[in-house]
């Protein structure tokens, strides 16, 4: 029986979405709208351009899955829209503002660095293909785990203590009474 490989890897185009801004301090607005799965190489391709909105091939990044996430990709799965989530980064350079650092199918890890605060995180649909990937993989390498009930210890607890309290106390009337200083 041929065992499945703990990591598998795909190249996804991303396409970004330029649109005009609707304030005043946001002159235009980034939006991540489809991914490409197995697209070649791609730096800011423009695509498509209706009026003043432009779609950009602005990346093309390795989605890797992992054996160990298995569990966060069977999450994804079962949500009402399966998605990719890709990272980006404002960068503020000119004609490229924001650089695509990472795509990911965890939902886990796109919460983790959506709550750092320095990136961007978007939440991208996946294609039907993408899905049947994802799920094939998540199948091959997920693990029920059991739910073990924790059980209390056979310690005795109706027992009497009779602790002598703080050592510093010479009075056994009152051993938690806190400590007076010692006047000499």
């Amino acid at each position: 029986m041929a065992r499945a490989a703990n990591q598998i890897e795909m190249p996804v185009g991303v396409v970004v979405r330029k649109t005009p801004g609707v304030t005043r301090w946001a002159r235009w607005n980034w939006r991540a709208v489809a991914v490409l799965p197995g697209a070649g190489p791609a730096d800011w391709h423009e695509m498509r351009r209706e009026g003043e909105a432009v779609e950009y091939h602005a990346a093309t990044l390795p989605l890797a899955l992992w054996a160990d996430e298995a569990e966060a990709y069977m999450v994804n799965l079962s949500d009402g829209q399966p998605s990719v989530y890709l990272v980006l980064r404002d960068e503020l350079n000119g004609d490229q503002p924001l650089n695509a650092l990472l795509i990911t199918a965890s939902p886990f890890e796109g919460q983790d660095y959506a709550d750092t605060g320095e990136e961007i995180v978007e939440k991208i649909p996946m294609t039907e293909g993408l899905i049947a990937w994802v799920r094939d993989f998540a199948l091959a390498h997920h693990k029920e785990e059991v739910f073990v009930k924790r059980r209390r210890d056979k310690k005795r607890i109706d027992q009497v203590e009779d602790g002598r309290g703080d050592a510093r106390i010479r009075q056994t009337s009152d051993v938690y009474r806190a400590p007076r200083r010692v006047v000499q």
